[in-house]
């Protein structure tokens, strides 16, 4: 490989993540999204990550091969100035195949996280529901008002259930949830989790279940009673979206929060037989999630990217000026 020190050009890349086999998961992620990763089950795959606990790896272009914490060390400009990024990247971008429920859990804000997890950075996320089997549910929060005497009582006697606040979900669903808020992914659910760059989660309940070795998962019951607002939660609403349309392209905000954003991209450039540009300054990268559809990525230099379902492409911050063609749904994330 040629030294990192040589003058790279600021072209996108392909990504190929890291998977997770835990015990809620299924097979759609490799059946639906061909990861072709060899976990069964396979319970999520992390798509753009410079976690310790799972690093993507750059598969396609100059930087093949590496990971993706390697190519941001030695170019920290792909970055972008925004002061959330701080030179190292700060989400997590999933893609989540629950076959079972997920515990009930809950994540620690950034203050906390500082304070008790050796400075790691706490954990907000957006859900953006992909599909749905048979009757999905997620939880979100209580349905009434706790106290951390009555939870961890309901939690010791396992009637934790009965207080928390169910959903059901359909695809297209988008749901924010922040730091210290109770949840759990219901069994049935495929989704797109967007998320700041942290694996840290407290287990309220894991409905007794038992891996493969036979032995109960790990409960974090006072740190989670730390951490959970107890308050009840009113039924969340899906937010107001509106669609912009330009030449062979709508777009809508699904989420945007102090810790990223979240734009659905609708590619069709097959009617118009014009492509779509898609501009990039200095402030932020962007990571393109496809979740439906392909397309073609080209990039001024007259190189090029095809990308299909599945598929997730880093966009450097001031990228040469690219352009979209086809027909493909897809996540545009940045901060």
């Amino acid at each position: 490989m040629t030294s990192r020190n040589s003058i790279w050009k600021t072209e996108p890349f392909l990504l190929k993540p890291a998977g997770k086999d835990y015990l809620w998961g299924g097979t759609r992620l490799n059946d639906d999204f061909s990861k072709n990763i060899a976990m069964e089950p396979l319970a999520e795959t992390w798509e753009c990550s410079t976690h310790p606990d799972g690093p993507s790896i750059v598969a396609s272009g100059q930087f093949k091969g590496e990971t993706l914490t390697k190519v941001l060390k030695w170019h920290p400009e792909y970055l972008g100035t925004h002061p959330r990024t701080h030179g190292e990247l700060p989400i997590l971008i999933k893609l989540i195949d629950a076959k079972k429920d997920l515990s009930v859990q809950v994540h620690p804000d950034d203050d906390y996280a500082r304070t008790y997890e050796n400075g790691s950075l706490g954990k907000t996320e957006m859900w953006y529901v992909l599909d749905t089997v048979g009757d999905a549910k997620l939880v979100y929060g209580f349905r009434q008002d706790m106290d951390r005497d009555k939870l961890k009582k309901s939690i010791e006697c396992g009637t934790v259930e009965k207080y928390l606040q169910k959903v059901r979900i359909k695809k297209d669903d988008v749901f924010y949830i922040e730091a210290g808020m109770v949840h759990a992914i219901g069994a049935g659910a495929l989704i797109a989790e967007i998320q700041e760059s942290s694996n840290l989660t407290y287990r309220l309940f894991d409905y007794n279940r038992v891996d493969k070795n036979g032995k109960r998962r790990e409960l974090h019951i006072e740190k989670a009673l730390d951490v959970a607002n107890l308050k009840g939660s009113a039924e969340p609403r899906q937010p107001l979206r509106v669609l912009k349309y330009q030449t062979g392209c709508a777009s809508e905000l699904l989420c945007r929060c102090k810790y990223f954003q979240v734009e659905r991209q609708l590619i069709n450039t097959e009617r118009c037989r014009k492509m779509a540009d898609f501009e990039t300054t200095g402030n932020s990268f962007h990571v393109l999630l496809c979740v439906g559809g392909c397309g073609t990525l080209f990039v001024e230099n007259g190189s090029s990217i095809n990308f299909f379902r599945g598929d997730c492409i880093f966009v450097p911050a001031d990228s040469m000026a690219l352009k979209l063609h086809g027909k493909a749904q897809m996540l545009n994330v940045s901060c």
